[in-house]
C-alpha cells in the first residue's frame, strides 16, 4: 500500500477499499504512518466525506485495533446506550434499571468526564469502592445476576480512536460526521448488544449545533449499526438547557435514585422513559412506544426498579449507603444560594457554561490529572421556564473552594429572567433502523 495513492483517491472523492482503510488505521496505530499524513487523511474526509461502505470499514478497523468482548454465554437480550455528552446527564443510571426490570440486560462501557460534561464513571465512583475496572468474567457474572454492568473504557479498547481523536482535536477535524460516527460506534460495537440507543445532543452545549447536522450524524450511526447487524435507535435531544436539576457527581446519583423512586424532574423522566421505551420496543418486549412508556412510568411510580441501581453499584464494590444518607456524607464548606434579582421565567444563557461552573466548583476536571470533589456541584432550585419571584433561590452551589464571589458572579451572569414563558421540546426527533 502507498499513502500517496490513497490520499490522492480520497482527494478526488473515489471510494477507498476496506483493505486501504485498514492499512491507514493500522499503520497509524503502529506509528508507520506519521501524524502529518493522518492529519491529511482526516482533512480529506472532512471535506469529501465517506461513503457508508467506507464508514463501516473505518469503524471495523478501529474496533479491530483493540480488544472486543464475547457475551455468548450470557443468556437473554442485551442492550447498550450512549449519549454524546450533556450537562446534568445521568440518564444511564436510570435507563439501566428500567430496562433490566423487564429482563433486558444492560452491558455498557463508559468513560470519565473532562471539561463541562461529567462522565458516568466519575458519578459512580462517588460511591466509595465502586470500580469499573473489572474482568470480563466478572462483567458477565454481574450481567447474569443483576442484569446491569458498566465497565470503564480501558486503554485496550479501540486504541486507534483515542490516537486519531487526539489528532482531530488539534487539527480542526473533530466536527466531521463520518469521523464522529465511527468514533462513537467503534466503542459501542466492541460489546455485542442486541440493541443500541443513542442520545444525540443538539444545541449550544453540543457538537451538533443544528437539527440537520444531528440527523446526518444519527443516520450515519444507524447505517453503521445495520452493517454490523445491530438494531440502533436515536433520540435527538435539546442541549440548550441542562437535564434535570442536579449537576455534579454524587448529587446526580442522588437525583437518579430519587427518579427511580418516583420523584424525578419531568424532563429527566421524559428522556429516560423514552430511551428505555425505545429499547424495549427494539427488543420486542412491547409492540409500540406509547405502551412501553406507560408501563415504565408505572415502574417509576411503584419504585420496583430502584433496587437494581443499588444492586449493580454494590456488585461492583460500591457503598450505596452514602447515597441513602446523602446529606450526612456529602457536605461542603460552602453552600452558596443564588437568588433572583427580579420576577421572571427562568432560562440559562448557556447550558455549556453551567457545566463549566460546576467544574470550577470542583465537580469536574479541566485536565485529565485533576481530582474530582464528589460533593461539589449545582442544584437548580428553579429551572428552565419556571417562574421565580425576586429574592427566591434559583440555584444552590456546593463547593469546598473559596472563590465565592467569583462563583456568585458567574452564576448570576448565566441566569436569564424573561417576562414570558417559552416552551421548548426536549426530544426533537426519534430515528430508528426503518428511517435509514
Amino acid at each position: 500500500m502507498n499513502f500517496a495513492n490513497i490520499i490522492e483517491k480520497k482527494k478526488n472523492k473515489q471510494e477507498l477499499t476496506a483493505q486501504e482503510i485498514y492499512w491507514v488505521v493500522n499503520s497509524f496505530v503502529n506509528n508507520t504512518l506519521k501524524d502529518y499524513q493522518m492529519s491529511s487523511f482526516n482533512m480529506a474526509v472532512w471535506f469529501n466525506g465517506m461513503t457508508p461502505t467506507e464508514i463501516a470499514a473505518f469503524t471495523q478497523a478501529m474496533m479491530d485495533s483493540g480488544i472486543t468482548y464475547n457475551l455468548d454465554d450470557v443468556e437473554g437480550l442485551k442492550a447498550d446506550k450512549h449519549s454524546t455528552g450533556g450537562v446534568g446527564d445521568k440518564t444511564s443510571l436510570i435507563f439501566s434499571p428500567l430496562v433490566a426490570k423487564f429482563g433486558v440486560k444492560v452491558a455498557k462501557l463508559s468513560g470519565r468526564g473532562l471539561g463541562q460534561t461529567g462522565g458516568t464513571i466519575d458519578k459512580l465512583e462517588s460511591c466509595p469502592g465502586w470500580t469499573g475496572e473489572i474482568s470480563e468474567d466478572r462483567f458477565k457474572e454481574i450481567l447474569k445476576t443483576v442484569g446491569i454492568s458498566i465497565m470503564g473504557q480501558s486503554s485496550e479498547v479501540v486504541p486507534a480512536d483515542k490516537k486519531i481523536y487526539a489528532l482531530r482535536d488539534v487539527t480542526g477535524t473533530v466536527d466531521s460526521i463520518p469521523l464522529i460516527a465511527s468514533s462513537i460506534m467503534s466503542k459501542k460495537l466492541v460489546i455485542p448488544a442486541d440493541s443500541i440507543i443513542l442520545d444525540v445532543k443538539m444545541g449550544s452545549g453540543a457538537f451538533m449545533k443544528d437539527l440537520d447536522s444531528a440527523i446526518k450524524l444519527s443516520k450515519a450511526m444507524i447505517t453503521i449499526g445495520k452493517e454490523h447487524k445491530r438494531n440502533v435507535s436515536v433520540m435527538i435531544t435539546n442541549m440548550d438547557k441542562p437535564l434535570g436539576r442536579a449537576i455534579g457527581n454524587a448529587i446526580e446519583v442522588k437525583e437518579a435514585w430519587d427518579t427511580l423512586n418516583g420523584n424525578g424532574p419531568d424532563d429527566l423522566v421524559e428522556l429516560c422513559v423514552t430511551a428505555a421505551g425505545l429499547t424495549l420496543v427494539q427488543n420486542k418486549v412491547f409492540s409500540d412506544l406509547e405502551t412501553a412508556k406507560k408501563e415504565l412510568l408505572n415502574v417509576l411510580k411503584d419504585k420496583s426498579a430502584a433496587h437494581l441501581l443499588k444492586d449493580f453499584i454494590e456488585a461492583q464494590n460500591g457503598d450505596f449507603g452514602v447515597i441513602l444518607d446523602y446529606d450526612k456524607n456529602f457536605t461542603t464548606k460552602h453552600k452558596i444560594e443564588i437568588t433572583a434579582q427580579k420576577d421572571g421565567y427562568v432560562s440559562f444563557a448557556s447550558a455549556d457554561q453551567l457545566g463549566y461552573l460546576s467544574m470550577h466548583l470542583g465537580a469536574g476536571r479541566a485536565t485529565k490529572e485533576e481530582e474530582i470533589d464528589f460533593s461539589a456541584g449545582i442544584y437548580l432550585n428553579k429551572t428552565t421556564n419556571e417562574f421565580v419571584k425576586v429574592g427566591e433561590v434559583i440555584m444552590t452551589l456546593y463547593t469546598n473552594r473559596d472563590d465565592i464571589e467569583s462563583f456568585k458572579q458567574k452564576a448570576n451572569e448565566l441566569i436569564v429572567l424573561n417576562e414570558n414563558s417559552h416552551d421548548e421540546d426536549l426530544i426533537l426527533k426519534l430515528l430508528t433502523n426503518d428511517d435509514v
